[in-house]
């Protein structure tokens, strides 16, 4: 079987690496490869099993965000959503600072990272000796192109350890054994910083643009995933957590030792490359983000990088649909907050505060921002034939154990455009549910962002808002201002953009990271509970909207804006620096 197997990735590769096989390539356990001695054999002028081996070092690297901590989106450990479950599930024992350096939290990478990392190297430092005969279709070798891929998936795996952690180990070309006795001194954040662009800067030109990507090689990196790679680490090196708010000053592993506003025009300089590129646009309509490919195999013209998770299928809503969709297998795992749901203004652009606006607390989602429907299920959303139903004893909240919504709120994001059919129980056909690390709107947002620090608000500030309010469906006025306020100063701009940056991004791993990098997770999680309502439905078939508290999240100011190194690496490492206060 094993080797059946094999073979059948083998015969993948040697026409569509990324797609065609799709199911076979998947199927690679992870840890399990073939040896360098096989991989990078002098004899194989196609290369194939080379090409094994890195799309082996794909899997080990990317990961699907979708319920990736114990069942639950990372956002569930953030102000915007809570776990269904009972109990203390990971996300909430992250949400709660229910962790240590000996009891890590279910984000923590550190292992993974640096196996990612080592296999990534051993590809970089091999292949050149594999006489690859393939070329790209501007006629320059392929095989510099899969190394810089490798060199992506590197550099990639550092910037996810220096968010978490602050400044780690940088191996190089260096390839160590397992039984090496390895003491490396961690490497300050600027040095990360400085050595993740520049791979990217050495890579971009080698790798394939999205131009040069056909269905048989669909699923690349490219030359765009590199800019956006390179783009959000200055971003977040130019934010305040690591610039100029550093948790122990003077202390360059934990961040800038001084403030620097030219990190900004960096960050924002880096995002403009993209733009005015003229590679990604946005997508006509805010749901196909989520669950429709890219060009070329499909018509996604927005995502720019991204995790390919498998077949259509129907994991996404099986694990998060409301749980009175029997047919559709929901199990309700995500609670979005009314925390969130406050954040979505209304249809005409208007914080639902603002009179514009024209909110009614007794209709409270009539007329509200579109992708508020697009993001978060409520009572009254219609989906396979009938109105979710999230009013105590509703199908939707049946109370009792069954695990169910614990805010009134389900999760909307990532499902599929399904089939409206008449039939009883509806059906419903699979969608792709690939995972989105960078696509166009989030380049234009840290784009916008970064000019904001630097220069303040700008034309081209609100025109980001613009698209991306009009792309939304937004309602717009005379001069398609679309509810923006006009003359922001640089403060209530960098309210309003962050604020925006919560509806577009919500659940796609961007809320946890900016409540930190931001320096407002103490504020945020320490202020008040996080809350939902508590729905009734009257006899006469009123609802009364009641608000409640469903969780009390802790975060200790400033010892958890970074994650605490493994216990197990500080004591085998003795230059291994634990982070402040852990």
């Amino acid at each position: 079987m094993k080797q059946l197997l094999y073979i059948l990735i083998v015969l993948c590769l040697v026409g569509s690496p990324f797609s065609a096989c799709r199911k076979a390539y998947e199927t690679v356990p992870l840890g399990q490869q073939i040896t360098a001695d096989l991989a990078f054999d002098p004899r194989d002028s196609l290369g194939k099993q080379a090409m094994t081996y890195l799309l082996t070092t794909y899997q080990q690297t990317f990961y699907s965000g979708h319920n990736r901590i114990g069942g639950n989106y990372l956002d569930a450990a953030s102000d915007d959503a809570v776990a269904s479950a009972s109990g203390i599930p990971a996300v909430q024992a992250m949400a709660t600072g229910a962790y240590s350096a000996t009891l890590t939290n279910g984000d923590d990478i550190w292992s993974r990272s640096y196996a990612a990392i080592r296999n990534a190297t051993v590809f970089i430092v091999n292949i050149n000796q594999v006489p690859m005969i393939e070329k790209l279709p501007n006629g320059q070798p392929a095989r510099a192109a899969y190394r810089s891929e490798a060199r992506f998936l590197r550099a990639w795996t550092y910037f996810q350890l220096i968010k978490r952690y602050g400044g780690v180990p940088l191996m190089g070309d260096s390839i160590r054994q397992i039984t090496d006795n390895i003491q490396l001194p961690r490497a300050s954040f600027s040095d990360c910083v400085n050595y993740i662009v520049s791979e990217c800067d050495n890579i971009k030109d080698s790798l394939r643009t999205a131009a040069m990507v056909t269905p048989n090689t669909y699923g690349r990196i490219t030359q765009g995933a590199a800019l956006a790679l390179k783009a959000e680490v200055l971003l977040y090196a130019a934010s305040p957590l690591f610039n100029g708010g550093n948790i122990e000053s003077g202390n360059p592993l934990t961040g800038y030792t001084s403030y620097d506003a030219n990190r900004w025009k960096l960050a924002a300089d880096a995002a403009k490359v993209i733009i005015d590129g003229g590679a990604y646009k946005l997508m006509p309509n805010f749901n196909d983000v989520f669950i429709t490919q890219a060009a070329p195999v499909g018509p996604n013209t927005e995502i720019i990088c991204w995790m390919q998770v498998g077949s259509p299928d129907n994991r996404v809503e099986q694990s998060n649909a409301p749980v009175g969709y029997t047919s559709a297998g929901g199990n309700g795992a995500t609670s979005p907050t009314q925390n969130l749901v406050d954040a979505f203004g209304s249809d005409s652009g208007y914080v639902i505060t603002d009179p514009a606006a024209h909110f009614n607390a007794n209709d409270p989602y009539a007329h509200r921002d579109p992708r508020f429907n697009l993001t978060i299920f409520h009572n009254g959303s219609l989906w396979l034939n009938r109105q979710v139903q999230t009013y105590n004893n509703g199908l939707d909240k049946p109370g009792g154990t069954v695990q169910q919504t614990k805010t009134s709120y389900y999760l909307r994001k990532f499902m599929g455009a399904f089939e409206s059919v008449s039939n009883n129980p509806p059906s419903y056909s699979g969608t792709y549910h690939d995972w989105v690390y960078y696509r166009y709107a989030g380049v234009l947002l840290n784009y916008a962002e970064a000019l904001n620090e630097f220069s303040g608000p700008s034309t081209d500030v609100y025109n980001v808002i613009y698209a991306l309010r009009k792309r939304a469906g937004i309602l717009t006025d005379a001069g398609n201002t679309y509810g923006v306020p006009q003359g922001m100063n640089q403060q209530t701009m960098r309210n309003f953009l962050r604020n925006e940056r919560r509806m577009e991004m919500a659940f796609e791993e961007q809320r946890y990271w900016d409540l930190r990098r931001w320096k407002i997770a103490a504020q945020v999680y320490n202020e008040a509970p996080l809350r939902g309502i508590d729905l009734q439905l009257s006899s006469s078939g009123q609802l009364f909207y009641n608000p409640i508290q469903v969780l009390k999240t802790v975060f200790r100011d400033p010892q958890m804006y970074l994650y605490p190194i493994p216990y197990s690496e500080v004591i085998k490492n003795t230059q291994m620096q634990q982070n402040p206060m852990w």
